[in-house]
């Protein structure tokens, strides 16, 4: 579930999850909205404001940051009064119609967000109970209320309904549960064990990586926050009959797939393959959360060497990714290959409350009501994303999960 962005990209391309390139891009163009001051990042919120915010407060809670009030403030104002999400309201006093485009992945991850965080249960049971009324009949979900089920949608709203306290193997559609969708979707061990996306207009089932990484969370009951399993061992395939043999497949799929080179590809139609480094990251929470910690070790060195860059340019979302694949394999985030991932991300946006731990070195409060400093380089624009994938013409696999079509 890479640095998922917007309605609009998620909507043009049809899938979720955001390629990331490598870290040379284009300036992001000046963002349509103004940026408000309880949120993290400075580029247009649009197509990914509860996004990257819901990441940003589930990183922080992982770090033992205790976020700005504004912060979680401007989340929960998000929320449309049936209790979904959009990608971006940017009049919260304005009363949700249906030509607001709401969506099952920012709601998913505001409610793994605001569980982490605690106390704020109604705004959390009112999105499930939003989330249920949009099951679809083979018990999984798409992006958008009543589109086709896919896997990184359906895996994030697993790793919320966990997260709520609901049981996912109970929350069920036409006698389907998520898990009975998630097994539909992976791939038999002769085509890699890994998730597909969603089946083609054929019918077929393509590997997808990005949908793996977050199929193997959702299969396992886990969330965008999982920790590594104790007592695994290294996965093998066999047939996916059961959630957690075809989390097991999807583990092999990416245990082999940065094996060689320690990282996963872009594969972009007319462009050469380059390091996706969000798909990685998502990759190491995975193969962690299954059991292969020795398998995560070595993208997770990679990461280590290579990713901060990548994070400085796109922003709090990235930087969450990686603050998440530390916490999956008990890294040091604020010492992640010379770089403090937590100080990076909290500069992004409304200093944290000062709780008496370290927070990346940021510990001011906001009571001030002031705009804190963000970090101007935070994106490459989703602007860039939606002329790409249009031309490229593929889909992009947040919420929105947005989680494209990529393989290793």
């Amino acid at each position: 579930m890479n640095v998922r962005r917007s309605a609009a990209v998620l909507a043009a391309t049809a899938v979720i999850g955001a390629a990331t390139p490598a870290v040379a891009a284009s300036p992001s163009p000046t963002p349509s909205v103004a940026i408000p001051s309880g949120l993290y990042g400075s580029t247009d919120p649009t197509y990914d404001g509860v996004w990257r915010q819901s990441l940003a407060l589930l990183a922080q809670d992982t770090a033992g940051v205790k976020p700005a009030g504004k912060a979680v403030d401007w989340l929960t104002g998000q929320q449309c009064a049936n209790g979904s999400f959009a990608a971006f309201r940017a009049d919260p006093a304005k009363a949700c119609d249906a030509k607001l485009m709401v969506d099952s992945n920012s709601t998913a991850a505001a409610v793994q967000a605001l569980a982490a965080l605690g106390g704020h249960e109604a705004v959390a049971d009112k999105a499930v109970v939003w989330l249920k009324s949009v099951q679809n009949a083979d018990g999984g979900w798409g992006y958008a209320p009543g589109g086709a089920s896919d896997t990184n949608s359906t895996s994030v709203v697993v790793g919320a309904l966990a997260a709520a306290g609901e049981k996912p193997a109970e929350v069920v559609k036409g006698g389907k549960s998520p898990y009975d969708a998630l097994v539909k979707l992976a791939l038999p061990c002769d085509a890699g064990g890994a998730f597909a996306y969603q089946p083609d207009k054929q019918g077929t089932l393509s590997a997808n990586a990005d949908a793996t990484a977050a199929g193997v969370l959702g299969a396992l009951g886990e969330g965008l926050a999982a920790e590594a399993a104790t007592g695994g061992a290294a996965a093998t395939c066999a047939a996916p009959g059961t959630p957690q043999q075809a989390a097991a497949n999807g583990a092999a799929y990416l245990a082999k797939a940065v094996a060689e080179d320690g990282y996963l590809t872009s594969v972009l139609p007319g462009a050469e393959n380059q390091p996706d480094y969000g798909n990685t990251a998502d990759a190491v929470v995975a193969l962690a959360a299954q059991g292969g910690t020795e398998q995560a070790r070595k993208p997770l060195s990679w990461l280590q060497q290579n990713a901060a860059a990548w994070a400085k340019q796109n922003g709090p979302a990235a930087y969450a990714q990686l603050v998440l694949a530390a916490h999956a394999t008990g890294a040091d985030p604020r010492a992640f290959g010379g770089t403090d991932l937590v100080a990076a991300l909290n500069a992004t946006g409304p200093a944290p409350q000062p709780t008496g731990k370290a927070t990346g070195g940021l510990q001011r409060d906001d009571s001030d009501g002031k705009d804190d400093e963000k970090d101007s380089d935070d994106g490459f624009g989703v602007w860039w994303t939606v002329g790409v994938f249009l031309v490229a013409g593929i889909g992009i696999g947040f919420l929105i999960s947005g989680r494209r079509k990529r393989q290793p």
